[in-house]
C-alpha cells in the first residue's frame, strides 16, 4: 500500500517507521519547517551566535520494555543521552530534543512546510489538499498524527465515532519563554519546579550535548497559560523572565542576550485508553499522545499501535 500520514511528530514517524519496515510506501506531510512537533528545538541567531532552546517537551522517560529498547538503539546512535538532573529515568535528545524525531524523519519521505487543509475520499482511496492548492495522491490509506483539536476537524467529515474521541480529548495550553544570558545565572539548581505561575524552568545548557551559552527555558502552568493565552508573545516573555530573575534574590544579574516566547495551544493532553483509531473500511486512522496520555513514550506507543492495526 501507499499510505499518507499527516503530521511528522513522534507518533506519525513511529507509525511510518513500522509500516515502511513491513514493505509499504509511506509519505508524510507536516506544516512545520522541520522535524519535532512538540519535541522541538528552537534556534535563534544573536550577533552571529546561534542559541538553542528545547522549547517543547523538556525530557522523556522510558518505562515499557519496547520503548526502552528503542531508546537504547537511539542511545547507541548518539541521538539521546540521560539527563540525571531531571530524574533517574530522564532522557533528552542530543544535541537537541528533536534529535530522535529528526533521526526517524531522515529515513522517511517527509514534506515539511506543507500545510494539509483537506482530506478527500476518492473511491477507496484518499487525496490530500495543501494550503497552496496542490493535491497529492491517491493513497490507499490516510493517517492523522495531529493534536486532537486538529484531527477532529478532519475526522468529523468522515467518521463521527473517531471525531467524538478527538473532540473529547481537549488539550491544555502552555506559554514558554526562551532566555539567554551573557554569563551563568546565579541560581544553583539547573531545574526549578512549580513556583508561582511557573510549572517548570530549566537551564537548557545543562543538558548533555548542548553549547556552553547560558540558556533557560521557562514554561508556565496550564491555568496561567490559559488566562494569558491571547496576550502578545513579547509581553508574556517579559513576565516569565521577571519571574525567573526574581529567583536570584536580589543578586546582580548578567546581561540578557535574547528573549522570546512561544505559545503552545495544544501542549498537554488528557489521558485516554484508546491507544489508536483505525477504520478498516475507510482505511482512515489516527494516532497521537491524546489517545493515551501526555508523554513522549505514549505518543510512540500510539504510533506503533496504529501500525499494528493497519498491518493486521
Amino acid at each position: 500500500m501507499h499510505i499518507v500520514i499527516v503530521g511528522a511528530g513522534m507518533a506519525g514517524l513511529t507509525c511510518a517507521q513500522t509500516i515502511s519496515k513491513a514493505g509499504h510506501t509511506v509519505t508524510l506531510f507536516d506544516k512545520g519547517r522541520g522535524p519535532g512537533g512538540r519535541i522541538s528545538t528552537r534556534r535563534i541567531s544573536v550577533n552571529e551566535e546561534t542559541l538553542a532552546f528545547d522549547h517543547g517537551a523538556q525530557y522523556f522517560t522510558a518505562r515499557g520494555a519496547p520503548f526502552r529498547e528503542q531508546v537504547a538503539r537511539w542511545n547507541t546512535r548518539g541521538v539521546v543521552a540521560p539527563w540525571p538532573a531531571a530524574g533517574a529515568d530522564a532522557w533528552v535528545g542530543t544535541p537537541g530534543m528533536n534529535a530522535p524525531v529528526a533521526h526517524m524523519a531522515a529515513r522517511q519521505e517527509v514534506h515539511f512546510s506543507s500545510h494539509v487543509m483537506g482530506l478527500v475520499p476518492e473511491g477507496r482511496k484518499w487525496r490530500i489538499m495543501l494550503q497552496d492548492g496542490c493535491a497529492h495522491g491517491p493513497y490507499d490509506a490516510a493517517i492523522l498524527a495531529l493534536p486532537a483539536e486538529q484531527a477532529a476537524a478532519f475526522l468529523g467529515a468522515h467518521d463521527l465515532r473517531m471525531a467524538v474521541h478527538a473532540v473529547a480529548a481537549r488539550s491544555r495550553p502552555c506559554w514558554t519563554a526562551m532566555i539567554a544570558f551573557s554569563d551563568r545565572l546565579p541560581i544553583e539548581s539547573d531545574i526549578l519546579r512549580s513556583a508561582g505561575p511557573i510549572a517548570w524552568a530549566a537551564r537548557n545548557s545543562s543538558k548533555p550535548g548542548r553549547d556552553a551559552a547560558e540558556t533557560w527555558v521557562v514554561q508556565a502552568g496550564s491555568d496561567w497559560s490559559l488566562r494569558h493565552l491571547e496576550e502578545d508573545a513579547p509581553d508574556v516573555a517579559e513576565r516569565l523572565a521577571a519571574w525567573l530573575t526574581n529567583q536570584t534574590c536580589g543578586v546582580s544579574l548578567p546581561d540578557r542576550k535574547s528573549l522570546a516566547a512561544h505559545r503552545w495551544r495544544y501542549a498537554m493532553t488528557r489521558p485516554s485508553l484508546c491507544g489508536a483509531l483505525w477504520n478498516r473500511d475507510l482505511r482512515l486512522g489516527a494516532c497521537g499522545d491524546w489517545l493515551l496520555g501526555p508523554r513522549i513514550e505514549l505518543a510512540w506507543q500510539s504510533g506503533a499501535a496504529l501500525a499494528a492495526k493497519i498491518l493486521a
